[in-house]
């Protein structure tokens, strides 16, 4: 199973929220340690790029999850692990 990049992550959001791709995540470096207040996102856009991330990867991102999340890293770093935690042991 893929994992979600956060270049993926951007992208997600960036389509959750409307907004074009016109600066690349190689462009701004440190974003994914920015707040995700900072970068304009409220927990509605969190959630939906959460219902998305869920549909792509076919795993379930419990909102307590997400509540717990500031920076972009700490969204990807909690969708790999559950993505890890959903695959059988011996099929990795």
């Amino acid at each position: 199973m893929s994992q979600l990049t956060l270049p993926d992550l951007v992208q997600i959001l960036r389509e959750c929220a409307g907004e074009s791709d016109a600066v690349s995540v190689a462009d701004q470096s440190g974003i994914g340690d920015m707040d995700v207040d900072a970068l304009g996102y409220d927990s509605l856009a969190l959630m939906e790029a959460a219902a998305r991330v869920s549909r792509r990867f076919g795993i379930d991102v419990p909102e307590d999850e997400m509540a717990d999340i500031r920076t972009l890293n700490e969204f990807v770093t909690i969708v790999n692990r559950l993505m890890e935690a959903a695959v059988p042991r011996g099929a990795q």
